[in-house]
C-alpha cells in the first residue's frame, strides 16, 4: 500500500508545484474534492497538465492554453488516463484548486480540502484504472487524516454555477461504494 512521509507519498512521481501556501489551521484537513481537466479541453496531453500546475506553459495558438497560462493553479494529486498517479502539493499544505467555493456552510474550501484531479472531461467516461488509483488514494489520506466518506465531494458540488466537473459519468455510486 501507499506510505505517506510528510504529506508526500512515497514511490510516486512528485513534481513540486509552486502554487501552493499555508493552511490557516492543517489540524483541519476534512474534505476531499474530485475533480476532472483535460487540456487542451476533451484532449487529452498529460504534459500540458504537468505545465499547467508548474506554471511552465509555454505561448501555444491553442486559445484556451493561452488564456489560462498566467493563472496560478494546483492540485495535491493528478491521475492520468493511464491510471498515474502524480503528486503535486504536499497533503497538509494548501494547494489552489477549488477556487471561489462553498460546501456545507463553509468558504474558501482549498483551506481545509485535498483535491484530486482526474485527466478527463464531462463527454468521456472514466478509465477503470482511475477508479483503482483514486479509490486506493482515497482509502489513504480518509485513514490518513480521518475524513468521513460524507466529506467527499466534486467540484460541481461546491462551485455549481462555475463548474461541471468531474461531470455525469463519474460512477459516484461504485467510487463510493468501493470505499
Amino acid at each position: 500500500g501507499m506510505i505517506v512521509k510528510s504529506g508526500i507519498i512515497e514511490g510516486i512521481e512528485y513534481l513540486p508545484s509552486p502554487n501552493f501556501d499555508n493552511r490557516p489551521d492543517e489540524l483541519s484537513i476534512d474534505l476531499i474534492v474530485i475533480h476532472a481537466i483535460s487540456l487542451p479541453p476533451k484532449k487529452y496531453d498529460t504534459q500540458l497538465i504537468k505545465d499547467f500546475f508548474l506554471n511552465k506553459l509555454k505561448p501555444t495558438k491553442e486559445p484556451f492554453l493561452e488564456s489560462i497560462k498566467d493563472m496560478k493553479v494546483s492540485s495535491h494529486f493528478l491521475i492520468t488516463r493511464r491510471g498515474v498517479l502524480i503528486q503535486f502539493v504536499p497533503i497538509h499544505k494548501r494547494a489552489w484548486h477549488a477556487g471561489l467555493s462553498k460546501y456545507k456552510g463553509r468558504k474558501d474550501c482549498n483551506n481545509f480540502s485535498v483535491g484530486i484531479e482526474l485527466e478527463g472531461c464531462d463527454e468521456d467516461a472514466f478509465e477503470s484504472s482511475q477508479y483503482e488509483k483514486l479509490i486506493e488514494l482515497t482509502k489513504i489520506i480518509m485513514n490518513e487524516y480521518n475524513i468521513s466518506i460524507d466529506n467527499i465531494t466534486g467540484h460541481s458540488d461546491m462551485a455549481p454555477d462555475r463548474k461541471t466537473d468531474p461531470g455525469e459519468l463519474f460512477d459516484w455510486k461504485m467510487y463510493l461504494s468501493r470505499l
